[in-house]
């Protein structure tokens, strides 16, 4: 039998849990960023994505992590349930307002990016935040977007080879773990060694190590 869990302990979760304002805020900044890093990306990583895909088909996911950074960074930062999400979505809608050949998929795709790094946070009940989770989000982000693509689209990637689908499965899990969850770790990591994330456990805990 476990042991009960202290009102004291019961307290620390649900203000863990809250939303304060600065949350809120920086959510919205960090989509509004990352929505623009989105919007850059959407001629690079989509000429890479080309050119990889013709190189090998299904290969082209190894140009994708750059798009579901949003989740990994929200989550890292905030800490909070549903910011993977939000900052995600948020980073989407920002890209499809300013224009890419993608559309309103744009936002569905974020949805289901976010969904996919936030069960991954989720999984460790939003307390551990280190690379292999930063990573594990960023997989987890990619599957979802393999996921969604499987059924969605002009030509759903069901109608596809299992090759395919297979190599860029392996390759949006790749691109997941590096380009959205290493880059989005390092990028966070840079962020709070600049003093502007003082007011978050991950800004404290960079201090906490200089």
């Amino acid at each position: 039998m476990s042991a009960p869990v202290s009102s004291s302990e019961k307290t620390a979760r649900t203000t863990t849990a809250r939303w304060r304002v600065i949350d809120i805020v920086v959510a919205a900044v960090l989509g509004v960023a990352i929505g623009l890093v989105f919007w850059g990306w959407n001629t690079v990583g989509g000429a890479w994505f080309g050119a990889a895909d013709a190189l090998t088909p299904g290969l082209g996911g190894i140009a994708v992590g750059i798009w579901l950074l949003g989740g990994v960074v929200g989550g890292l930062i905030i800490r909070k349930p549903g910011a993977a999400l939000l900052v995600e979505v948020v980073a989407a809608t920002v890209s499809a307002l300013i224009g890419n050949v993608w559309g309103v998929s744009t936002i569905l795709s974020g949805i289901v990016q976010g969904l996919g790094a936030e069960i991954v946070l989720a999984a460790f009940l939003y307390r551990r935040f280190g690379l292999p989770t930063a990573m594990l989000a960023g997989v987890g982000a990619g599957i979802a977007a393999w996921t969604f693509e499987l059924f969605y689209g002009s030509t759903p990637n069901i109608l596809k080879t299992v090759e395919f689908n297979v190599i860029y499965l392996g390759s949006l899990i790749v691109s997941g773990a590096l380009l959205a969850g290493l880059v989005g770790w390092l990028l966070v990591r840079a962020l709070a060694a600049t003093g502007a994330l003082s007011r978050f456990a991950a800004g404290r805990e960079v201090a906490r190590e200089v």
